[in-house]
């Protein structure tokens, strides 16, 4: 029969995890619940949870509490037992010994144990790509797959990795990288829209600002088709002037309102309509054979458009779409 297995992370700096070998166990926090063995139900847990800690973000909850009861139900005897200390780079291997334990004080601020027959370090790299991909998670606590386990049973083996293998685990972490920015795309998409379309054009006018103009929105008032006014010199005497339209969460734009849109454009002029709810064929066309030059956005080029220019974003617009930069390793 297979076993499972499980990472479970050590503290900040991989303080705990030289704890964790020297007693013999490894730990969990959430100090401020107690002895996880007096709640008896999901909801129990789950409402302790919440009044100690907070419901800010109830995913994030769910997750904990999830873990919780994996840490103290799900891991079994025989169960292997993988812990990370990132500072020096080397995995800790172990076998479950079966038993949870409430002990506060034994591992600083980690009262939760469970008790572990630790095997062996392993340096993460001897690892094959493949399994250094899998053990990224964040997650405190996280099961590992039949593979990534046995790969770190060969290396106490003795055994190597094939260059077949390490192939395979190159064109994972290509195609993680796809996934890794597609996710990220999408969830950018999603920030835009949540917005108000107020903020709408408070964000058009920011990414013009970024790409060098002078942007500002324009006065409330009758609407003539424009909503955002940019020029290099912010009194629209020097080209090119920017004229925007920006319709948020309206649906396709229709032939109807480009055509619209070009009425208000004039000689010396670039339109810039703005639509998150897409254009229509139609639209395109009409924007296509426009005297004006004309450039349609739709939500995909919005987020786009941020992303390359969000080194250049003011405060004000970092604070409609706050984004953080993530770096990813070269080839």
């Amino acid at each position: 029969m297979q076993k499972n297995a499980w990472m479970i992370r050590a503290g900040r700096g991989g303080i705990y995890s030289e704890d964790f070998e020297e007693k013999g166990v490894a730990a969990f926090g959430s100090s401020q619940l107690g002895d996880f063995t007096q709640y008896t139900s999901t909801e129990r847990l789950r409402a302790e949870y919440i009044k100690v800690y907070g419901n800010d973000k109830p995913a994030a909850t769910a997750n904990v509490v999830a873990m919780i009861l994996k840490f103290r139900d799900q891991i079994a005897a025989g169960d292997y037992i993988v812990s990370y200390n990132p500072e020096t780079r080397n995995y800790l291997l172990g076998v479950d010994q079966g038993e949870y334990q409430y002990q506060p004080g034994t591992v600083g601020d980690y009262p939760n144990l469970r008790r572990v027959e630790w095997l062996g370090k392993v340096s993460r790299d001897q690892l094959p790509q493949k399994a250094k991909n899998s053990l990224g998670s964040t997650l405190t606590l996280f099961s590992l797959s039949q593979e990534t386990i046995e790969a770190f049973l060969t290396i106490f083996e003795g055994r190597t990795v094939t260059p077949q293998e390490d192939e395979v685990a190159e064109t994972e972490t290509a195609q993680l990288k796809d996934e890794t920015v597609a996710q990220s795309h999408e969830l950018i998409k999603d920030k835009i829209a949540a917005l108000l379309p107020e903020e709408m054009e408070e964000l058009v006018a920011a990414i013009l600002r970024a790409m060098g103009f002078n942007a500002k929105v324009s006065p409330k008032g009758p609407d003539r088709g424009v909503d955002v006014i940019a020029s290099p010199d912010g009194l629209g005497l020097t080209q090119p002037r920017i004229k925007a339209e920006v319709k948020h969460r309206d649906g396709a734009m229709g032939a109807p309102a480009i055509r619209g849109f070009i009425g208000t454009l004039r000689e010396g002029d670039s339109g810039l309509f703005v639509s998150t709810g897409g254009f229509s064929r139609e639209a395109r066309y009409e924007a296509d054979r426009s005297t004006f030059p004309l450039t349609l956005v739709d939500l995909d080029d919005l987020a786009d458009l941020i992303v390359s220019h969000y080194d250049n974003f003011d405060l004000e617009g970092r604070a409609l779409v706050p984004l953080v930069r993530i770096y990813w390793p070269v080839d």
